[in-house]
């Protein structure tokens, strides 16, 4: 049975939904630019996802300096005082990747996967509460929540995803970072600034060890340097935390609390060496948080030049073509230059070449890129300054940042991550064996 503080949440978000769509004007442009950038950043396509950017936009949209939820507001000047402060607690909405911890009569208690907070949530409807009422202990969800009294409520479509192994609920952490960026820590302030604090610090460690924040080399000897730049970093670590680099890894495992034997099958689980173990066990007193380990992708370790452009909030960015664009932007006609309408339009369209390098060109090239854009798109009149701007937003380039994937993450899912690995790792041995096994009893 759903109580009447659920049931009003209900109408009320109907109505703020509907005041959306029946909008003209600034709010349906903003509405409309919103959900196609949100889309074009998103690998899911599903009607569920779509959905659910409505439902940002309803409480995150920005027209001028109001939300829809304000504007919404203002425009219901009946509305009593306990709807008003219904309709604005849902600012602090978010979406989470959620488990099931316990069932109840009117809903369940979840725990956040990417913070470990726990939630007792309730479905605004009946028909959503008898379609939940099959979920078992330990599935997961992927919804948006929204805070209601004392408790909160299913804000947005949800997306069952079952039971998960480790290596599943791994990927499924990778796939909501990619579909929901800003969320990523959206009930853990705390989280989200250590997170982006190590951004900054990761962008001093590059710049100590690489001695720049433009650095070109072949694929082979990044390759090399980020080996040795992982190095760095793991002894700087240490060396913040007070731990001795020179004890043995008895002494380590006694540091940590834990026997030889205990290390050895812990590293074995984890697929690490039983000395990272004993640093990684050491160094949980010392941090919430835990830098990613950084490779460089397949395709890069081959190539001729890969740049990376290093920045304190965009993070690292890793191209194979810059040293060919700035080629093109030096060049006095640079339509002589081959592929430079190729290269032009695959740096407005490719994601990975973000906002921050094209501010980059600009900074280090500004009277060339000009002149090449206002020849490229026709436009003669084309400033810089003024316009680069709106054309990357037109071509869905964020102007703003979203969290790197070198930023530190909390240490249950570092160690999440670890687990996984080692799982894929195991598996894979497993199959390895048994084929061998398999050829070896086969008949002629």
């Amino acid at each position: 049975m759903v109580d009447a503080v659920l049931a009003r949440s209900k109408e009320l978000k109907q109505a703020l939904t509907d005041f959306v769509y029946d909008a003209e004007g600034e709010l349906a442009t903003a509405f409309e630019k919103f959900v196609a950038e949100r889309l074009a950043q998103s690998q899911s396509k599903e009607s569920k996802h779509r959905d659910t950017i409505v439902d940002i936009f309803l409480t995150h949209g920005q027209i001028g300096t109001k939300t829809p939820l304000e504007l919404f507001i203002e425009s219901e000047p009946e509305l009593s005082d306990s709807d008003r402060q219904l309709i604005l607690n849902w600012k602090r909405n978010f979406s989470g990747l959620f488990a099931i911890q316990e069932i109840l009569p009117d809903g369940f208690k979840l725990m956040n996967w990417l913070t470990t907070k726990m939630y007792i949530v309730k479905p605004s409807d009946s028909e959503t509460l008898e379609a939940m009422s099959r979920f078992k202990i330990g599935e997961m969800l992927v919804t948006r929540i929204a805070p209601v009294d004392n408790y909160w409520t299913v804000f947005s479509p949800y997306v069952q995803l079952g039971n998960l192994g480790k290596p599943k609920l791994a990927v499924a952490i990778g796939n909501f970072r990619q579909n929901y960026k800003s969320d990523l820590y959206g009930d853990a302030p705390d989280l989200l600034e250590e997170a982006w604090k190590s951004v900054e610090r990761y962008h001093q460690d590059f710049l100590d060890f690489f001695g720049s924040d433009q650095v070109t080399l072949s694929g082979y000897h990044l390759g090399k340097k980020i080996a040795e730049f992982q190095d760095f970093l793991t002894q700087r670590r240490m060396d913040e935390a007070g731990l001795d680099r020179n004890k043995s890894l008895a002494e380590m495992a006694q540091d940590a609390g834990v026997s030889d034997e205990e290390l050895t099958e812990m590293a074995e689980a984890m697929g690490l060496d039983a000395e990272s173990a004993a640093k990684m066990m050491q160094n949980k007193a010392a941090a919430k948080m835990v830098t990613p380990q950084i490779e460089l992708p397949p395709d890069l370790k081959k190539a001729e030049a890969v740049t990376v452009l290093a920045h304190p909030r965009w993070g690292q960015v890793l191209l194979t073509t810059y040293t060919q664009f700035e080629t093109l932007l030096k060049t006095e006609d640079w339509q002589s230059v081959k592929g430079a309408d190729k290269l032009i339009r695959k740096y407005l369209s490719d994601a990975e070449v973000n906002t921050f390098v094209w501010h980059r060109l600009a900074e280090q090239y500004p009277t060339q890129l000009e002149n090449v854009l206002r020849s490229f798109l026709q436009r003669p009149d084309f400033d810089l300054q003024r316009d680069l701007a709106p054309l990357l937003q037109e071509n869905n380039k964020p102007l703003e940042p979203d969290l790197p994937d070198i930023a530190s993450v909390p240490l249950h899912l570092h160690n999440l991550f670890q687990e996984a690995l080692a799982e894929v790792s195991k598996t894979k041995a497993k199959e390895k064996a048994d084929k061998k096994s398999a050829k070896g009893f086969q008949r002629g």
